[in-house]
């Protein structure tokens, strides 16, 4: 004989509304949980799915700037190097000025020497100028530096490596150790040009400089702008859940009395009965 439970009428629809609280419950945690009102397609396909591309520029753009921020460096550390080499081509012309006011060959002979530790200090602050593994001013020994701009890839910029040591700057070594006033002329003329040479450089890498930099500060913004846009399309209220939460809770114990009392009523029936 079959022994199947009935439920009243009243008793089955405060069970059906405890069940449908408690998952209510459970959802609303969920979101306090994560800090998210949407965490997967099933809560909002549209709002999931959008905010997650969002997110995966934001990401490409990340990375991007981590490139740019590199390239920044490299750029700065080369335009450091120019500064400091213009440093000792300035002290090399005090060295030729030197000279040239007096016709001591002794004299002439130390300043030359000393022309060519200045020279010799210039190969190597060319050498200790790169950043990352490239170095602007060594093309000998370092390839060109390329910065991409655009997760695409179709916006780049390429920075030409250049010698700026004393050979490449066209600086020759005190000929004659400075012997006759043709050679202290010629060392004047080298340094004078290479001057024209560094400054313009340094403009160049001046101009460098600011293009990255503003294209860094255009991605900063874009990525807090996409991070911006997939929160608002993902993001909890979380004053708001904690108030649904304390409200649920409430209509769940509510459901549980009213639960009792209908199954206080149902047996009080079934008593009638025996």
């Amino acid at each position: 004989m079959s022994s199947d439970i009935v439920l009243s009428a009243g008793v089955r629809a405060n069970l059906l509304q405890l069940q449908k609280t408690s998952d209510l419950i459970t959802d609303t945690q969920t979101k306090l949980a994560t800090g998210k009102r949407v965490n997967t397609a099933l809560d909002n396909p549209v709002n999931f799915f959008t905010a997650q591309g969002l997110q995966n520029r934001a990401g490409d753009l990340s990375n991007l700037l981590d490139s740019m921020s590199s390239a920044f460096n490299t750029i700065q550390a080369a335009n450091n190097g120019i500064t400091s080499i213009t440093k000792l081509v300035q002290s090399a012309q005090a060295l030729v000025s030197q000279a040239q006011q007096t016709s001591d060959l002794t004299v002439r002979s130390n300043l030359a020497s000393q022309f060519g530790q200045i020279m010799g200090q210039i190969d190597q602050l060319a050498s200790d100028s790169g950043f990352n593994g490239i170095n602007l001013l060594d093309k000998n020994n370092s390839a060109d530096l390329t910065v991409t701009l655009n997760e695409r890839g179709t916006s780049s910029v390429t920075i030409s490596a250049v010698d700026f040591s004393s050979n490449g700057l066209a600086i020759n070594n005190a000929q004659n150790n400075w012997g006759g006033a043709a050679d202290i002329t010629a060392a004047s003329t080298d340094l004078t040009n290479a001057l024209i040479t560094l400054r313009s450089q340094a403009q160049a890498f001046g101009s460098n400089l600011t293009t990255v930099q503003v294209r860094q500060d255009f991605t900063k913004a874009m990525i807090n702008t996409l991070q911006s846009g997939a929160d608002s399309l993902t993001l909890a209220d979380s004053n708001e859940e904690g108030a649904n939460l304390l409200a649920l809770q409430t209509r769940q114990q509510l459901s549980t009395t009213a639960l009792s009392l209908a199954s206080q009523a149902s047996q009080a029936v079934l008593r009638l009965f025996q």
